[in-house]
């Protein structure tokens, strides 16, 4: 079989994020030149052939690239790719609505289907004021109607999650495998276990740190370490109490010995997948997580953590009480010996084997005489 020539698809490059991560272990796989809408060079990981679209172009692109939304579609479609065999899309917005002909094959890692023009549509809206909603509301309708019908660009869909590919299954119909993302577990390590709580996390509004800081300024008697920045710093130093820690971002060495000395992790966001309550739990630290998303997937009831049902101060007080109750029957090393099964080397032999099949299959398709 002649070598396989790959380009990788990504949606932007300005951060780097759990979709970045899983970027850097497909790339570790199969290497190849990235093409994305905007790339921020001085931001990210250093990579070794990047291509951008027409909107990199456009000043000040790197940090409102959000607002050029409405011309996502167009500019995801200018890439020729025509001469490679093989693309892999790395997608949550428009990555793998590239074209491509009879004679590729398009694999893409699917994070999620867009969320603010499906399950998230009405949310979005409600935040936007005046002029702009009814903009807002034509511009996503037509990227609904591209994203539905750009799903046929891709041959096969990996899911990150299973509530991500039944997601894919409702909005697509179409199937998805499911292979979990790399988490750098083997980093983490287990330490003694202090009197503190601890939440890591972007500030940003649906990661929910607002409703864990309320939670902990009604109980002053609980210490709370929180870890990250955002858009939400200013309001959550509003929200916080004595009792609460405010320690930006830290260096990840500092973050993971934190995590180890932690007596739990606390997490209410309603994530895809949720990378961070996987790295608490390789630092054998039980979490504490709101019941919805993929945490139902990395978190074991009982064994490596506790859910709590509602996104309210009252359901999470209640789930840190109970937890309080019964913390010694956590066990660092079963929790962490649960998390080795989301390892980098877990995923890159899966995605690997995934990949590799289905490209053997749809090259002996195309030329049955080399079978």
């Amino acid at each position: 079989m002649p070598a396989i020539k790959t380009a990788l698809v990504h949606d932007w490059l300005v951060s780097h994020a759990g979709a970045e991560k899983v970027l850097e272990s497909i790339h570790s796989l199969f290497p190849g030149p990235i093409h994305t809408l905007v790339h921020d060079s001085g931001n990210v990981n250093a990579w070794p052939v990047v291509y951008t679209s027409f909107l990199q172009k456009i000043p000040y692109a790197t940090s409102l690239y959000r607002h050029l939304l409405p011309l996502f579609p167009l500019a995801i479609e200018q890439f020729d790719l025509g001469s490679y065999d093989l693309v892999l899309s790395s997608s949550h917005a428009v990555a793998k609505g590239v074209l491509t002909h009879t004679e590729q094959l398009h694999i893409c890692y699917c994070h999620t289907p867009m969320r603010y023009a499906w399950d998230l549509y009405h949310p979005y809206l409600s935040k936007v004021k005046g002029i702009k909603k009814p903009v807002a509301k034509m511009a996503l309708h037509y990227l609904r109607h591209w994203d539905s019908t750009s799903t046929s660009r891709v041959d096969h869909f990996i899911a990150n999650s299973n509530c991500v590919a039944r997601r894919i299954k409702k909005i697509y119909q179409r199937d998805a495998k499911v292979i979990h993302p790399p988490v750098a577990t083997h980093h983490f390590f287990l330490d003694d276990k202090e009197d503190f709580y601890l939440t890591v996390s972007r500030l940003v509004p649906y990661k929910r740190v607002d409703l864990i800081v309320e939670a902990f300024a009604a109980m002053p008697e609980k210490k709370l370490l929180v870890v990250g920045n955002g858009p939400e710093m200013s309001a959550i130093k509003k929200k916080a109490k004595g009792n609460i820690e405010l320690l930006g971002a830290l260096p990840d060495e500092h973050m993971r010995k934190l995590m180890a000395q932690a007596k739990a992790f606390v997490f209410a966001a309603e994530e895809d997948f949720g990378i961070a309550p996987v790295e608490a739990q390789a630092a054998g630290t039980p979490v504490i997580a709101f019941g919805r998303g993929g945490v139902l997937e990395t978190v074991v009831e009982g064994v490596t953590g506790l859910f709590f049902s509602e996104q309210t101060i009252s359901s999470l007080s209640e789930a840190i009480q109970h937890f309080d109750r019964i913390q010694h029957q956590f066990i660092p090393e079963h929790i962490q010996e649960h998390a080795g099964q989301f390892s980098e080397e877990r995923f890159k032999q899966e995605y690997r084997d995934f990949v590799s099949n289905r490209y053997k299959e749809f090259h002996e398709n195309r030329y049955p005489c080399w079978r």
